[in-house]
């Protein structure tokens, strides 16, 4: 098999947007390309969740491709939920590696803030399980059992508050994150609760985005490999599972990426995490393997994560602070780790970054797709 690259990237600023889906998505596709330079694109594979509820659209990657006057070019819309960036990102890595197409552009983003906050939670309660939505569980109420579980083995407020305290502060970081400004640890103590025990700023926000890469099997001077990828899927009845914090799905995709990529998880340098909750990065922590679950809080508190730090965590400022327009958000975790194996990330550069992991979920863990890129 041959090699496959990111050659070129671009994104959207993450927030509350005036432009419409296909402007943003035009806008992020135009700046990658750009980057990429001289290539020839061979087809559009498109991420995106659900255009047709948020914005009235469908056939995007059609009116996509005709938008940047790629008329005649292949061009196919993905869904996976929330992992339909990553879910577009690995179809491109395939047709590129299998020889099928050469250079391929993938976008992916969502227009979210086009309905009402009750209307969005419907729409996404739509991933879960038909006896779930009968009692009307959704997202959230499994992202407060799942903090409620840690809690009761000892998670205090101020340890799970760390994760929205560095996330924002880094986001503060990111000129392209829905959150400009760092908060304080008494600030999201006494954010509202939503569901208990989550409070406002436990739970990401409702974000407008787009971003885009180009992959090929062209090699450049700051072109990022495409090392691993994998993917994995778990009941989807939530309620199902023998145990809500054991991530049975991205252990499965993250052996395969891993495998691909021959690496270990030691050999990794930051990595960008599935924060919709911050209960999430913890557990996918403590489920990558990188800590034990009784270690985790001290390696908070100790800086293990934060940008100078052993394992730098979301230096985007992940789902909670950079923002998560739900289908674009894989390609927003790619955008990140490029720009730091580039050395190109400005005030949360993470000094001589060469591997990074970016784990995207499709549900609440159900679906879930793990990405390895490697600085060249």
């Amino acid at each position: 098999m041959r090699d496959v690259n990111i050659i070129g990237i671009g994104a959207e600023k993450c927030g509350v947007s005036d432009e419409n889906l296909i402007d943003l998505m035009a806008k992020s596709s135009i700046d990658a390309v750009s980057a990429a330079g001289n290539v020839e694109i061979d087809a559009i594979f498109v991420g995106n969740m659900a255009s047709e509820e948020f914005t009235g659209k469908r056939s995007i990657s059609t009116y996509l491709a005709d938008e940047l006057g790629y008329r005649g070019k292949p061009a196919m819309r993905i869904e996976n939920g929330p992992a339909s960036g990553s879910a577009s990102f690995m179809a491109a890595f395939f047709s590129v590696i299998s020889g099928f197409y050469d250079s391929v552009l993938v976008t992916a983003g969502e227009k979210m803030t086009s309905v009402s906050t009750e209307e969005c939670t419907e729409i996404l309660a739509k991933m879960l399980h038909p006896v779930e939505k009968i009692h009307n569980f959704t997202l959230p109420t499994y992202g407060a059992l799942l903090t409620r579980l840690y809690m009761n083995e000892g998670l205090t407020r101020d340890q799970l508050s760390m994760v929205s305290l560095k996330n924002h502060r880094n986001g503060a970081k990111n000129p392209i994150a829905h959150f400009q400004k760092k908060i304080t640890i008494e600030e999201i103590n006494n954010s509202p609760i939503v569901v208990d025990p989550l409070r406002l700023y436990d739970i990401c926000p409702i974000s407008d985005g787009s971003a885009s890469v180009v992959i090929s099997s062209n090699t450049q001077k700051d072109g990022i490999l495409v090392a691993g990828i994998g993917q994995a899927t778990d009941m989807h009845a939530v309620y199902q599972r023998e145990d809500l914090t054991d991530l049975k799905a991205l252990k499965m995709a993250f052996e395969r990426a891993k495998k691909m990529a021959k690496i270990s998880i030691k050999d990794i340098d930051l990595m960008e995490l599935h924060d919709a909750f911050t209960i999430l990065e913890i557990c996918e922590i403590e489920n990558l393997g990188l800590f034990k679950r009784e270690e985790i809080a001290k390696a908070y508190e100790d800086g293990i994560f934060e940008i100078d730090g052993e394992i730098p965590v979301n230096t985007s400022g992940g789902l909670k602070a950079r923002g998560h327009p739900v289908g674009g958000t894989g390609i927003y975790q790619i955008y990140e780790i490029v720009e730091q194996l580039r050395g190109k990330a400005g005030k949360r550069q993470v000094e001589d970054a060469k591997t990074g992991l970016c784990v995207n979920f499709g549900g609440f863990g159900d679906n879930v797709i793990v990405s390895i890129l490697k600085r060249s």
